[in-house]
């Protein structure tokens, strides 16, 4: 059968400690190629036929699903439960189904596949368990549920063992699958011992997982957290979008529900469905593009005032950074929503009677002709406008997804993103500018003093554009060309270590600031 190679990698001795070396002494009978073990049997000859066994505590879905991947690859798989007779029924039949203590004592590494609640069973098996590789793959209910992790947490009681933190992020539905292509592969790693983290990693590879090193165990609260949040990225930039959404609805009902009602007693309540939604994607839309190119003049600002791009931004424009891709694929989400919903204008009832109202107006007025030269060519450009903005930021989408953005170079990728979304953004204004025409200049359009919604959504592109402008004008273009190149020039410029040596040879593009 296929086995797997679990050496640890050459290491040199001096990264472990006295203790470390002693409780990996058992470890170290690893499991090598074709089913070979690394040390001497009972009657002082070598295993040269026996498949390396891995052991599993409990017998859950994920115990289930972890033991077929394993016989799939070549392991005799043990499986400790508090009812092996009951459990037995669940599992293959090569499967060894037996107790607790039997389970442990027939394998060096042991996957834990039960809850932090039931940790105390683990008790009585403690001088069983040691100096074994315990993989701990549980997870919480809630984040940061404990002042500890469930890693650290089985380390302080098991000091004897050695604790990886592992296949936590691994779903069953992923694991019983023998390629996963619908669900991540992605295995986190983590334990104070590098010989068994090496070791894990290598058995996450065997599985057909791609293993991540994330360091000592002090990791695992990170870890644990991964699995059951919801969403990190997107709380604040849906957040954002909701805001702006209730705003932008609310000033459009005020200006074209209520003051039409209250000063004409004219009803127009039946518009609240499609027509004020409309009204509203698209003003959220172009804000939230402007918000994804205002954070980097800002960021830009932030350097140029203190000449150095080695001062830390604030906090709150850290996180606006890192949640630009959101808040554009917030503002791809509702553009096109829009789009919709203004091909479905024609078909509302209400147009129609719009539509044959003034058809027989024309007709009383005795109008052979209503072709408005001006208002035609609104029109058209208007909607030009509108679609090639939607197509930019439809690439702009496309291009974020990790699939495609990871066939591109940094100049690539910057040039779509940047380049083509400031165009985007200009064009979206353009579209805006058109939509209004003159009624920002007409009296009338100021309902309650309030002006038209299209010039308070179009203030924020505006000055984002503008502010673009700024930064292309030489003198400033220029400085900031140095400082994003490390020239600093004022105060605040990092503290520079003269070079030593060798390292005086060293070319300064070589230098990595940590």
């Amino acid at each position: 059968m296929e086995s797997i190679s679990m050496m640890g990698g050459s290491r040199s001795p001096l990264f472990l400690t006295a203790a470390s070396s002693h409780r990996l002494h058992h470890c170290q009978a690893s499991f090598l190629p074709n089913g070979v073990k690394n040390g001497v049997g009972d009657m002082g000859t070598t295993s040269l036929s026996a498949p390396p066994t891995v052991a599993i505590l409990g017998s859950g879905d994920f115990s289930k699903c972890l033991s077929i991947r394993l016989l799939r690859r070549g392991f005799h798989v043990v499986v400790g439960s508090r009812h092996p007779n009951l459990a037995a029924q669940s599992f293959p039949h090569v499967v060894d189904v037996t107790h607790h203590e039997d389970a442990v004592g027939k394998a060096s590494v042991v996957f834990l596949a039960i809850r932090r609640e039931h940790y105390s069973v683990l008790w009585d098996l403690k001088h069983l368990l040691e100096g074994k590789i315990l993989v701990d793959v549980s997870n919480n209910r809630r984040v940061n549920q404990y002042p500890e992790s469930n890693a650290e947490y089985l380390a302080s009681l098991l000091p004897d063992s050695i604790v990886v933190k592992a296949f936590n992020v691994i779903s069953a539905w992923a694991m019983q699958q023998t390629c996963p292509k619908d669900a991540s592969t992605q295995v986190f790693v983590c334990s104070d011992s590098v010989e068994a983290r090496q070791q894990i990693m290598e058995l996450a590879r065997q599985l057909n997982f791609q293993p991540v090193d994330v360091g000592t165990l002090s990791a695992s609260r990170d870890i644990e957290n991964l699995p059951i949040q919801l969403f990190p990225g997107w709380k604040g930039p849906v957040l954002a979008a909701v805001a702006l959404s209730i705003f932008f609805f609310a000033y459009s009902f005020i200006r074209d529900i209520i003051h039409p009602y209250v000063k004409y007693k004219q009803s127009d309540f039946y518009k609240i469905p499609i027509e004020m939604v409309n009204r509203t994607l698209p003003t959220v839309a172009i804000t939230l593009l402007a918000l994804v190119y205002l954070a980097g003049q800002l960021a830009a600002a932030h350097q140029l005032y203190y000449g150095t791009k080695y001062r830390h931004f604030p906090h709150w424009l850290e996180g606006w950074l890192q949640s630009r891709k959101q808040l554009g694929l917030l503002s791809f989400f509702l553009a096109a929503v829009h789009v919709l919903y203004s091909l479905c204008l024609p078909m509302r009832r209400s147009e129609r009677y719009l539509l044959l109202n003034t058809a027989y107006q024309q007709v009383h007025a005795n109008v052979e002709n209503a072709w408005n030269e001006e208002e035609v060519w609104r029109v058209e450009m208007y909607v030009s406008f509108g679609i090639m903005s939607l197509g930019l930021l439809s690439l702009l989408a496309i291009t974020s997804i990790p699939s495609v953005h990871s066939t591109l170079n940094w100049r690539e990728f910057s040039f779509i993103q940047s380049t083509l979304g400031y165009i985007a953004l200009l064009i979206a204004t353009f579209h805006g500018l058109l939509f209004g025409w003159k009624r920002a200049f007409e009296e009338e359009a100021y309902r309650f003093y309030l002006p038209p919604s299209f010039v308070v959504a179009l203030a924020l592109p505006v000055c984002v554009i503008l502010g673009k402008v700024l930064m292309l004008l030489p003198c400033v273009a220029r400085k900031l060309h140095r400082i994003r190149r490390g020239l600093d020039s004022s105060q605040y410029r990092c503290q520079r270590l003269e070079p030593v040596g060798s390292a005086a040879h060293i070319s300064p593009e070589r230098v990595t600031i940590m």
